[in-house]
C-alpha cells in the first residue's frame, strides 16, 4: 500500500498538465507545453513550419482542422494558460532565431477585435526567460480596413496598404530600437499582406524587421 501510494505520489510530481486536456506531460518539460497527443491533433511537427515569402516567417501548424477551431474559439474568449502553451511550442520552433529580438505584435483597427497577437507577444517574452522583449506602443493603425476573408492576394495588398503608422519615438529611444531585429507577432499568416504593410511602415523609420512570428499559416492554394 505504501509503495502504490508513494509511486503515485512521485507519478504527480514528476509530471505536468497539458494546459488543453490536463494529460500529464514531461517534468523536464515547460509547466507551459502541450502534451504529445495534443500536439498531434494539433498537427504540430518538430521545428514548426518554416518560408521566406513574403518575408521570413516561422508558424507552428497550418491552419485547419483541430488548430483552426482552437484559435477561433480564442479569439473572442482567450484562456491564458492555451495561450501560453502555444507560445511555449512557438518558442522552440525560433528561440535561437529571435534572442535579443523585440517582438511588435500586429495591432487590429479595433482593439478588442483579435487580443491573440498581444497574447502570443506577452507570453514568448516571459517563456523566454528575458531574451526577447515586447515593445510598447510602436505600432498603430492608422487607418480602418476591410474585413480579407474573400480576398485574393492582389486586394489584400492593396487594402492594407498605408494602415499602420509608427509611433513616433524620441531619437535615443529610436537609435536603441535600430540596433534590434524587430519580429512581428500575428495569430494567422494568409498572403502576408498585413505583415508586409507593417513591415514597411517601420523599415521606414530605419529599423530592422527580421521576420514574422505566427501560431498557423494558411496553406497555399493547390
Amino acid at each position: 500500500m505504501f509503495q502504490t501510494l508513494l509511486r503515485g505520489t512521485l507519478a504527480l510530481i514528476s509530471t505536468g498538465r497539458c494546459p488543453l486536456c490536463s494529460g500529464a506531460v514531461p517534468a523536464d518539460a515547460s509547466s507551459q507545453r502541450l502534451c504529445e497527443s495534443c500536439r498531434e491533433r494539433l498537427a504540430l511537427s518538430t521545428g514548426g513550419l518554416q518560408g521566406d515569402q513574403p518575408l521570413l516567417w516561422c508558424a507552428l501548424a497550418p491552419y485547419g482542422g483541430p488548430l483552426r477551431g482552437l484559435l477561433l474559439a480564442q479569439r473572442p474568449r482567450p484562456v491564458p494558460s492555451v495561450m501560453e502553451g502555444l507560445a511555449a511550442e512557438l518558442l522552440d520552433c525560433c528561440s535561437s532565431a529571435i534572442a535579443g529580438g523585440l517582438l511588435v505584435p500586429i495591432p487590429s483597427w479595433k482593439r478588442a477585435a483579435n487580443p491573440l497577437p498581444q497574447l502570443i507577444a506577452k507570453a514568448l517574452a516571459t517563456l523566454s526567460g528575458g531574451r526577447v522583449a515586447v515593445s510598447g506602443e510602436l505600432l498603430q493603425r492608422s487607418r480602418p480596413t476591410v474585413g480579407q476573408h474573400h480576398l485574393n492576394r492582389t486586394l489584400r495588398l492593396r487594402n492594407q496598404l498605408g494602415s499602420f503608422q509608427c509611433v513616433r519615438q524620441s531619437r535615443p529611444v529610436l537609435a536603441g530600437l535600430r540596433r534590434r531585429g524587430l519580429w512581428l507577432v500575428d495569430d494567422i499568416l494568409t498572403t502576408g499582406a498585413t505583415a508586409q504593410a507593417a513591415a514597411l511602415v517601420l523599415e521606414a523609420e530605419g529599423l530592422r524587421v527580421e521576420g514574422l512570428l505566427c501560431l498557423a499559416r494558411t496553406p497555399a492554394p493547390s
